[in-house]
């Protein structure tokens, strides 16, 4: 596994700071209502992010190795449409003809 931090432990760590740090020196309402929202936002994220599969570190592992197959493309390809599919189905349009206009 990696030592680098996941989305939702970045996300966890920022709502935190905000949370522990901004929030009780806030006197203006209006900051102070769209620094709870920006925490909600955080927390969603956290929720939503999956952790990375052992297939991923995997993937990774052998790439940066120089150990490229011929599948991981066309696999990172995929993974890349789903996880668009989930957070921005309108870009997911742009990327597909991106992707028809590189073949």
């Amino acid at each position: 596994m990696s030592n680098r931090p996941t989305a939702a432990e970045l996300a966890t760590a920022v709502r935190e700071f905000l949370e522990a740090e901004i929030l009780p020196t806030l006197d203006d309402q209006r900051l102070r209502f769209r620094t709870l929202v920006a925490m909600n936002a955080l927390s969603i994220v956290e929720r939503e992010s999956p952790a990375p599969g052992e297939a991923d570190w995997t993937m990774a592992r052998r790439i940066r190795a120089g150990d490229i197959r011929e599948t991981d493309l066309a696999e990172l390809k995929l993974e890349v449409a789903a996880r668009l599919a989930i957070a921005s189905p309108k870009f997911l349009g742009r990327y597909r003809s991106a992707d028809e206009t590189d073949r």
